[in-house]
């Protein structure tokens, strides 16, 4: 609360609030971890799928546009508007 009086947040009721980037739209928060997926990692396609399954995004070790280095992907809940804070966060642990 302390930030909030002194830098303002942009926020719509509808969409929650607004950040620079359309997918960080609602909560904003992005749950993330760092895991070697060496089976996995062997077939692109179906990480991609299993991540799909679970609303999960992959990405390289970097983030974004980056390639997995040594296997290792960071794995975060896709989606944020809709959700709660909680529910962002249980998505991807449950995934």
């Amino acid at each position: 609360n302390d930030i909030e009086k002194r830098i303002p947040f942009s926020h719509n009721d509808r969409l929650g609030f607004l950040t620079f980037c359309p997918t960080n739209l609602g909560t904003t928060v992005r749950a993330s971890v760092h895991i070697k997926l060496p089976k996995l990692a062997a077939d692109k396609a179906k990480l991609e799928e299993v991540a799909s399954k679970y609303h999960l995004q992959v990405r390289g070790t970097r983030g974004e546009h980056t390639e997995a280095e040594g296997g290792v992907y960071d794995i975060s809940n896709k989606r944020r508007m809709g959700l709660t804070e909680y529910d962002a966060v249980k998505e991807m642990y449950d995934g």
